[in-house]
């Protein structure tokens, strides 16, 4: 599985095979475009912007174990949350888990502060990463993908950045955890236990990331990496009514796209 495998901008667009299910998609079959739906239309991506976000932090090189004091503006992080607290600690590893795994928003404006020292710090950061790894339609304006004009990227540049963060084994390994429970560092220590929000996970046969995303402007939004060796395929959809019914249709495409081939 590489990563240069989904930058494809010159390739011409594969044919539309699910012109129903999905405002933009892309779907890739061992490397090769199998189908897409506008992949190059920047539009709102939820929380599929915490990918950016946990690319950063590991990338950052901060250690696991490193203890990371919730700052008053993270305890009062809206939409899906953790419900930390402000001055409680975590580590940074589990701070990572709850934010990738349960898409906390609490937990990822915690990494951002940890990181950057302040949100606004950090997301110059993404912005600036988006820029190494040319993705020249994405840009942030949040760590969490909270909906704001700002907050876009396009199914074939997720489709990379999911590829690109996939090549991290810490992030590898926590995406595809479907239940993850971790302590505060606190006394008494509290105790947080959470399921992987992409359903994904423990459902579908070799099913192993990425990331699911939800917002009123964005619609239901899903990166999924599913390997079965030595075929591998990966999935983004964006605004997607249906997107669990419609991911297993589309990877169980790419998977037989896979095997009858020469």
């Amino acid at each position: 599985m590489s990563a240069g495998a989904a930058q494809a901008d010159a390739a011409p667009t594969p044919p539309d095979l699910f012109p129903q299910d999905a405002a933009s998609y892309l779907l890739m079959s061992d490397g090769r475009l199998l189908a897409a739906r506008a992949p190059d239309r920047p539009l709102p991506i939820a929380s599929l912007a915490k990918i950016m976000t946990a690319l950063l932090a590991v990338e950052s090189g901060s250690a696991p174990d490193r203890p990371v004091r919730v700052s008053a503006g993270a305890a009062q992080e809206t939409g899906t949350r953790l419900g930390l607290r402000r001055g409680e600690r975590l580590r940074f590893e589990d701070l990572l888990a709850a934010m990738l795994i349960g898409s906390a928003n609490d937990a990822c404006h915690a990494l951002a502060d940890a990181v950057a020292g302040s949100p606004a710090r950090f997301v110059a950061r993404m912005n600036e990463r988006a820029r190494d790894l040319r993705l020249g339609h994405t840009h942030f304006s949040n760590p969490c993908g909270h909906d704001t004009p700002a907050n876009r990227s396009t199914a074939r540049e997720l489709a990379a950045l999911a590829l690109v963060a996939m090549q991290q084994p810490r992030i590898r390994v926590l995406v595809g955890e479907a239940h993850v429970e971790l302590h505060s560092l606190d006394e008494p220590p509290r105790r947080f236990a959470f399921d992987n929000k992409n359903a994904l996970i423990g459902r579908y046969a070799g099913a192993a990331g990425v990331k699911s995303g939800t917002t009123p402007a964005a619609g239901k939004c899903l990166v999924a990496l599913a390997q079965r060796e030595p075929h591998w395929a990966l999935l983004v959809l964006l605004n997607a009514a249906e997107r669990w019914w419609t991911a297993v249709a589309m990877l169980d495409a790419a998977f037989a796209a896979a095997q009858g081939s020469p």
